[in-house]
């Protein structure tokens, strides 16, 4: 099955719509409510926006770590299309709330809706990734995951640039309202078609204690060699993205090493969302499971070395800054004509694809050898370590900034750090596909 013929069936295609809304209307949200208190933060708050923006991000983290455990156990118990549309519905009237908070403008009242828009964010995280593996093949498998990186950072894409546009009109706040509630009616319309799902575990006691369920689901997830070694690799890459991320925007980056407008942020994501879409589609061609490990590595490795390449073009900026800077900041066009910049924006796009190959199989392996009664739950011990290091990521990269380390600095120690992670993930991924490639004769369909 091809990408386009993925895309049209009846298994998937309504899984990436209502999963593509989803991640838009988020970002549409967040990225308009942050504009929203930078441009009138002394109106609707006497707390500063350099709190308040590191706030809004961490109110939309805090429910992975708290209600995943509980996720990943209703995931596995109950049928899964009933239970997205059960989501769907929660973000409708979690929409209604944003569209109220925005008439309101009571900035607490916002920043609460974006707490529960991380909750029915954290609800769909698992039944999303393990309702997969019940609809496809292992090259389908593939093929899907790639599909849903690439839609999903487009989605961030879209979501940010609409909400970021949106808001700065006069009727801003209408038009971000009717919108996020519009596309959430499209996302719960889009779940209807989403094909059923039987449980994989209805006997399944469900325990509700959020700090017992949750060290149980990482502990049983630590287990297995082959499953624990992905959830911590793409806990890597999404520590690796939030660090980029967080550091393309900073103005000592933009203006200071690009010498660029702040239009250039908008430029920087998109090339790093379309590199993350690109890598993706690369790795889904893989036919097999298998054959894709070895982009793993290849992705890894191309994260290293882009880093590091991105340090070193900016050092070379710097040094052509001292001898003679531009006389105005460079807009986006300009970055493409001039040769040293237009390498720095190559590096970004890099990073991405290598971001994109790496990641991919790293799912496969998760979905394909998480046994299917625990599937949801060991998804949900995913998205605990990944949202507990990118917050590590963020507290690292205020601490460093502080002590002193120049942004691009940053990009240097990334990318020996993650040269460090190539090699250990070498030696695990060999040592546990060999190992899995040796039961393989014992297992019935595993060829």
């Amino acid at each position: 099955m091809n990408f386009v013929a993925l895309l049209s069936s009846k298994y998937f295609a309504p899984l990436f719509w209502t999963q593509f809304l989803g991640a838009f209307n988020d970002n549409l949200y967040k990225n308009a409510l942050i504009i929203l208190m930078t441009l009138n933060a002394s109106l609707y708050s006497d707390i500063s926006i350099e709190l308040l923006i590191p706030l809004s991000g961490g109110l939309f983290i805090l429910p992975f770590f708290l209600f995943s455990a509980i996720a990943g156990q209703l995931a596995d118990k109950f049928e899964k299309s009933k239970l997205i549309r059960l989501v769907k519905v929660a973000e409708m009237l979690i929409m209604l709330l944003a569209a109220l908070g925005f008439y309101l403008e009571n900035v607490w009242f916002l920043l609460s809706v974006l707490f529960f828009m991380g909750c029915q964010s954290s609800l769909f995280g698992p039944v999303k990734y393990s309702i997969l593996p019940q609809h496809l093949s292992e090259e389908g498998l593939l093929k899907g995951n790639a599909i849903i990186e690439m839609g999903t950072f487009l989605a961030i894409l879209l979501g940010t640039l609409v909400g970021g546009i949106l808001i700065a009109y006069d009727m801003g706040r209408m038009y971000v309202s009717a919108l996020v509630v519009f596309v959430a009616v499209l996302g719960w319309f889009s779940s209807l078609s989403i094909p059923n799902a039987p449980s994989a575990n209805e006997s399944l006691c469900l325990n509700y204690n959020i700090f017992s369920q949750t060290l149980e689901i990482l502990v049983n997830s630590a287990k297995e060699q082959l499953i624990f070694g992905s959830i911590l690799a793409i806990s890597w890459f999404w520590f690796v993205g939030a660090t980029m991320l967080s550091v393309f925007p900073l103005p000592s980056f933009i203006h200071e090493v690009l010498f660029a407008d702040e239009r250039v942020i908008t430029l920087l994501l998109a090339l790093f969302s379309i590199g993350i879409g690109v890598g993706s589609m690369l790795a889904g061609r893989s036919k097999t499971l298998l054959n894709s490990t070895k982009w793993i590595v290849i992705g890894a490795l191309g994260l290293s070395l882009s880093a590091l390449d991105l340090y070193w073009i900016s050092t070379q900026l710097l040094a052509q800054h001292l001898e003679s800077a531009p006389e105005a900041l460079r807009s986006w066009v300009a970055m493409f004509q001039s040769p040293i910049t237009a390498h720095a924006l190559l590096d970004v796009l890099l990073l991405g694809i290598s971001g994109g190959l790496y990641i991919v199989p790293l799912y496969v392996i998760l979905q394909e050898y998480s046994d299917i009664k625990t599937r949801s739950r060991t998804i949900a011990a995913n998205n605990i370590v990944n949202s507990l290091l990118m917050v590590v990521s963020a507290i690292a990269t205020m601490i460093l900034l502080d002590k002193g380390v120049m942004v691009y600095e940053l990009f240097a120690l990334l990318g020996i750090i993650n040269a460090i992670v190539v090699l250990l993930l070498y030696w695990h991924f060999s040592v546990s596909i060999k190992a899995l490639l040796a039961g393989c004769k014992e297992v019935a369909g595993c060829q």
